[in-house]
């Protein structure tokens, strides 16, 4: 019978190869393991397999964990990619009530705010001269929003910075926009592409579970609308990241099938750029303070979504994002160990999480993202949003200075 792994023991899986936990395994989950590593394609797992690996206790779960590594190492090799960009939540007025944010205000609260259209063109200029070639835009919904204020948005950051990248407005904010405008949904996106938008953030996913969802936030949309959004968004040329919420009040069962849905998805679309699974942070939260939520994940949750991410998304999703601003420093490079190659982006104000009760902090610069990458004896690289351009960034004291040149890739 499995035992649970003491911290200590988890920590130090990198140490690991294959071939040391391969004979400790279980036969049937190494047998799944071995031929997801030989096709490199989460489609040859079954559902039982898949919820066996999400299951994985003991020295089964030591085997997930670094098949996962194994399977970065091959699919996206030693890069640990990054792209330096400003956080922007305009507003944290919110009638929706989701239960696990802590950072939503109703109207007449005391530190409400609303930053006006120039404002945030400013911080896409500050954020330009600082570096960043992406803004992501996102904000609580308000009541009696104007009706093209989403467009309006975009309009105001192109026009002061070109050259920025958008990423902006999660599936709830583009429901909320067609209920403002009235426009059918292909139409609404189409609008806001053409007035700048690049990317949208597959957030408001959380646990893609209408059972679950209701518990979240009564109010959020539904499973079926998030899809129809983030389907009808790629079939208009709009590319988006994907998520999971874990933590909480979902089970292991959930992340199994979301991660098979996002897959169906892109076998559809094509349009994920990545997957970033997001730990429950539980400090300050309703959904925690009212015993509807656990503490937030343990060490080995953390460790075991990145991995099965890896392993069930291969050869579909193939970039695997860490949120370091949910994680400490120490944490996020265990699960860049446990199969996620990219360590998100540099945010510059980051709320959300924080209010939340998260303490990694609201900014993490490139030159903070190298060190970490280096100390692990990866490469660190700079990238667009879409991974479409990564630069190698290596300090000069360990590289020549051909190598030290900014290497790209299309």
């Amino acid at each position: 019978m499995s035992r649970e792994l003491t911290p200590s023991e988890l920590e130090a899986f990198p140490s690991l190869d294959w071939s040391d936990i391969a004979p400790r395994l279980t036969s049937a989950l190494r047998s799944s393991l071995e031929k997801v590593l030989e096709t490199q394609n989460g489609a040859d797992l079954s559902l039982a397999e898949s919820y066996a690996l999400a299951n994985s206790e003991g020295d089964d779960l030591l085997g997930l964990l670094v098949a996962a590594n194994t399977l970065r190492a091959e699919l996206a090799g030693n890069i640990v990619t990054y792209v330096v960009n400003r956080n922007i939540n305009f507003t944290n007025i919110c009638f929706v009530g989701c239960k696990f944010c802590a950072f939503s205000r109703g109207p007449r609260e005391a530190d409400t705010y609303f930053l006006t259209l120039g404002q945030m063109a400013q911080k896409a200029v500050e954020a330009w001269q600082l570096g960043a070639t992406e803004v992501c835009i996102q904000g609580g919904l308000p009541r009696d929003l104007p009706k093209f204020h989403y467009r309006d948005i975009l309009r105001a950051v192109k026009n002061a910075v070109p050259r920025m990248h958008i990423h902006a407005f999660s599936p709830m904010e583009i429901v909320y926009g067609v209920e403002l405008t009235g426009m059918p949904l292909a139409d609404y996106l189409s609008m806001l592409r053409d007035n700048g938008l690049g990317t949208l953030p597959g957030t408001a996913a959380e646990i893609l579970d209408d059972q679950i969802r209701h518990i979240l936030s009564a109010n959020k949309l539904s499973t079926a609308l998030w899809v129809e959004v983030i389907r009808t968004a790629h079939r208009c040329g709009i590319r988006t990241t994907s998520t999971l919420m874990y933590g909480h009040a979902e089970t292991p069962a959930h992340w199994v099938r979301q991660m098979r849905l996002l897959r169906e998805i892109q076998s559809e679309t094509g349009g994920f750029t990545e997957f970033v699974p997001l730990g429950f942070v539980h400090q300050n939260t309703l959904l925690f303070h009212q015993g509807l939520a656990r503490t937030g994940p343990t060490l080995a949750e953390h460790l075991k979504v990145h991995a099965l991410a890896r392993l069930l998304l291969a050869g579909s999703i193939n970039n695997i994002q860490v949120s370091w601003v949910k994680l400490n420093r120490r944490l996020s490079q265990l699960c860049l160990h446990a199969g996620a190659n990219d360590y998100g982006g540099t945010l510059m104000e980051e709320n959300i999480s924080r209010e939340a009760g998260a303490t990694a902090g609201q900014y993490t610069s490139p030159e903070d993202f190298q060190s970490l990458i280096l100390e692990m004896g990866r490469i660190p690289a700079e990238r667009n949003t879409t991974y479409s351009r990564i630069n190698i960034k290596l300090p000069l004291t360990e590289c020549t200075a051909e190598q030290s040149l900014e290497a790209e890739f299309a």
